[in-house]
């Protein structure tokens, strides 16, 4: 299994999603675990990495577990909400950063697919 934590980041109607140098599709920013980190911990690390911004921990929360097989191995993504400190960028891991709706489902993984089906019939995104 590939564990992973994501950043649920959203913006009037839409999530914020990252294309890795290297690779087509798109993914909710975040990534895999690294030895025993908690979750807070790989969340803070990778969107430092990725996004070059400070996730403030007092404002981390869960919003759910999600698990998906993608012609692989089983993939958990752990989504969390936050606030962040600094100004989003595409740091050298990243190729490209983009806004996605809900009509942009099929350009993400499919344990990605199905935070966006939750997030659509909640009404948060577009």
């Amino acid at each position: 299994m590939i564990d992973t934590v994501a950043w649920v980041h959203l913006e009037a109607g839409r999530i914020l999603c990252a294309r890795p140098r290297g690779k087509q599709v798109f993914y909710i920013p975040g990534g895999k675990r690294e030895g025993a980190e908690t979750d807070l911990q790989t969340l803070l690390r990778e969107i430092k990495e990725e996004l070059t911004v400070e996730i403030l921990e007092n404002t981390v929360a869960h919003v759910g577990t999600y698990e998906a097989r993608d012609g692989g191995p089983l993939v958990r993504m752990s989504c969390y909400t936050a606030d962040y400190r600094g100004t989003l960028t595409a740091s050298t891991e990243i190729e490209e950063l983009a806004w996605f709706g809900y009509a942009d489902r099929p350009l993400v993984p499919p344990v990605d697919q199905l935070l966006f089906d939750d997030l659509a019939a909640t009404g948060q995104l577009t």
